[in-house]
């Protein structure tokens, strides 16, 4: 999915980005053209992003630390700039950019096995992220393809795993035994801030996005992260 955010001074944040087709571009110009930040949310949505800096050179590229080094195998990749490269050592809160940083917070979930990227929204209380929270079935995604529903075999079975209905049991286990394995306790406390934050809808990579309700959603499935007894 490819998140498009127009800033109050004009500017846009692309999240995400898809392939640049004739028809995004049409979307892209129908918003002013001002592509200024591009943001690659993890280690895995990325391969877009050379084809966007080239089309729109002023865009800056927000990326998690070790992205870069991944893609210098592929000659294709290798000579695009980061210039905001999130690393954990970073002093909080990080700052991008003086318009960037009075529409967006940001928490580098480094505790993540992909290295992931959550902004806020603050004028519409949205998060936009990548791999954290998944929302499946995807219908909005499906729409326009020839398999409507999206419901091939391998989807039917993620289905009972990925959803967020209550009580998201499974997606829950999913954060706590996969998502999180690789740092839990770094990733317990980019889930503790990210729950300061007021948001009511989430832009998810995966799934629908939520319209109303997901800080409840977020609660339910990241609540073993969010308890205090779980350092």
């Amino acid at each position: 999915m490819r998140t498009t955010v127009k800033l109050a001074t004009g500017s846009l944040a692309v999240f995400s980005p898809v392939g640049l087709t004739p028809e995004v571009r049409e979307t892209v110009e129908s918003l002013g053209g001002n592509v200024k930040y591009i943001a690659a949310p993890d280690l895995e949505h990325h391969l877009n992003l050379t084809p966007w800096k080239n089309a729109y050179p002023q865009a800056e590229i927000l990326a998690p630390e070790g992205l870069y080094e991944k893609r210098q195998s592929n000659p294709e990749y290798q000579d695009t700039p980061f210039e905001h490269v999130f690393k954990k050592e970073d002093q909080l809160p990080r700052s991008i950019s003086k318009e960037f940083d009075t529409e967006f917070e940001s928490e580098y979930v480094y505790g993540h096995g992909s290295c992931e990227l959550v902004f806020l929204h603050k004028p519409t209380r949205t998060v936009i992220e990548a791999d954290l929270l998944f929302n499946l079935p995807a219908k909005e995604q499906y729409s326009k393809s020839p398999e409507a529903s999206g419901t091939n075999f391998l989807t039917k079975l993620l289905l009972p795993l990925m959803s967020t209905k209550p009580p998201a049991t499974w997606q829950r286990r999913f954060a706590w035994y996969i998502l999180s394995a690789q740092d839990r306790t770094a990733f317990n406390m980019s889930m503790r801030r990210i729950d300061q934050w007021d948001f009511d809808r989430l832009i998810p990579c995966h799934g629908d996005t939520i319209e109303t309700g997901s800080k409840g959603i977020f609660r339910d499935v990241m609540a073993w992260h969010l308890d205090r007894k779980n350092t």
